[in-house]
């Protein structure tokens, strides 16, 4: 009985628990506006922890981010304009999902390109290749290849 229990504490010890890192001081009064800030705030690299959103980072940036996103969107700023705002800042890195630009198209089709690109090169080269003629030897380097057979 009590090695289960012990496996028990165990298991609840070892199980990861997702915690936000929202503090009681920055929530919002307003449920609508507090539900805009933290969908927001999920969307928002944190720029210390890079692989967090800033929802989820105990960082004081983003902390301070959290905290600009709510006080834009009490001063009446749409989503869309919180996040221009936090990119004008801080750049497109800050979006952990990018937006669609000529950018990351380029940066996204690159990789299909180069493949793309590769593989005609590849094609080109190999049918080049293949229809080459083989030069036939002249009548004296027909003769030295004779005599060279030949003394083996």
């Amino acid at each position: 009985m009590t090695l289960r229990r012990l496996f028990l504490f165990l298991a609840l010890l070892l199980t990861p628990i997702h915690a936000f890192a929202v503090n009681p001081d920055e929530v919002l009064a307003d449920p609508a506006l507090e539900q805009r800030a933290r969908a927001l705030s999920a969307e928002l690299r944190c720029m210390v922890c890079q692989n967090q959103s800033i929802d989820d980072s105990n960082a004081e940036l983003a902390r301070d981010l959290r905290v600009v996103v709510r006080e834009r969107l009490v001063g009446g700023d749409s989503d869309e304009q919180v996040l221009d705002y936090v990119v004008s800042r801080y750049g497109e890195f800050v979006l952990l999902k990018p937006r669609l630009s000529v950018r990351t198209i380029g940066l996204w089709g690159a990789p299909a390109a180069l493949a793309i690109i590769g593989l005609i090169v590849a094609v080109v080269y190999t049918r080049r290749r293949a229809v080459q003629p083989v030069a036939k030897l002249s009548p004296e380097e027909e003769a030295r290849l004779g005599k060279l057979l030949d003394r083996e």
